[in-house]
């Protein structure tokens, strides 16, 4: 367990009052990060803080000011700021219990780990843990978390809990803005059977280590090639036109995905068209009674 928790104090469920630790749940993944140079001299390029008609500044002079108006500034001192006194900056107030469907997936910000503060709290702990998890609800309420005051969820996660940060609904774009001009059709239902079996067909269990940052390896390799080329250029893939085949590649998915249906759909008419096929060879032995008829009557003749 990491030696500082992000965060301690109690989670309070009307009169029970629970001592917790949280823990960021996520970290920085690889990354390769870039400083902006002088290409002239090949040296870094600095950024100083600077005050109009002064010049560069000792940081210890600067403070942090709102603007009430142009020009105009209130100054405050960490001291200050640190010293506004609200409840939720030590006590998360469970107010509220739904179910987990209920909030989109849009709102959810950054995940945490909770845990028992001490051997004490882990009763109350796992009691409310397993109510969680019994009934299947999270629970919200609002914590104070380094200078801002966010709605938290929290639920169960193995033998811990999960809280996550969430938006308020003022941080969140409306979707209608966005998706007014997508029309509001039914899709074909061919396409739509295909498109279902191609989701079935790889659909499986969720794994991250599958996944990994391809962009970043692509980065490396660059770097690792520029290192070894003796005239500080590489060769660029020609063909290497993302935006292109980004473009290309819708046009040819749905091209590819009429060719898939066609071949389905042949298998799928063949089937149809069985008891049409039948229907011929019932009717073939039809014809034949009517011409032996005509071919007695030639012989009688």
């Amino acid at each position: 367990m990491p030696a500082r928790a992000y965060w301690q104090g109690q989670i309070r469920l009307a009169l029970v009052s629970i001592p917790v630790e949280i823990y960021s749940a996520t970290r920085s993944g690889a990354t390769v990060s870039f400083r902006q140079i002088h290409e002239p001299s090949g040296k870094r390029i600095h950024y100083e803080k600077v005050v109009d008609g002064i010049g560069p500044v000792d940081p210890e002079e600067i403070m942090k000011g709102f603007e009430y108006e142009k020009g105009e500034f209130v100054l405050l001192d960490e001291k200050e700021i640190e010293g506004v006194k609200l409840e939720s900056k030590k006590t998360l107030e469970l107010t509220q219990f739904v179910d987990a469907h209920e909030v989109d997936a849009i709102y959810y910000d950054k995940p945490y780990y909770v845990v028992p503060a001490d051997d004490l709290a882990e009763e109350a702990f796992v009691v409310l843990r397993e109510a969680l998890r019994k009934t299947r609800k999270v629970g919200l309420g609002q914590l104070a978390l380094r200078g801002r005051e966010y709605v938290v969820s929290l639920k169960p996660c193995g033998r811990g809990l999960v809280l996550e940060t969430l938006r308020y609904a003022d941080e969140v774009n409306k979707a209608a803005s966005y998706f007014r001009d997508i029309p509001d059709v039914k899709p074909d239902e061919d396409l739509l059977d295909l498109a279902t079996t191609l989701i079935e067909k790889k659909s499986g269990k969720f794994d991250a280590s599958e996944f990994h940052d391809r962009y970043v390896d692509a980065l490396r390799d660059l770097i690792a090639r520029k290192r070894k080329s003796k005239s500080g250029k590489v060769s660029l893939d020609a063909d290497d036109d993302r935006p292109a085949k980004g473009g290309s590649n819708v046009i040819d998915l749905m091209a590819a995905l009429r060719k898939s249906l066609d071949k389905p759909a042949a298998g799928t008419a063949a089937k149809k068209a069985a008891p049409a096929k039948s229907a011929p060879a019932k009717a073939a032995p039809k014809k034949p009674p009517a011409k032996k008829p005509a071919a007695r009557t030639r012989k009688s003749a």
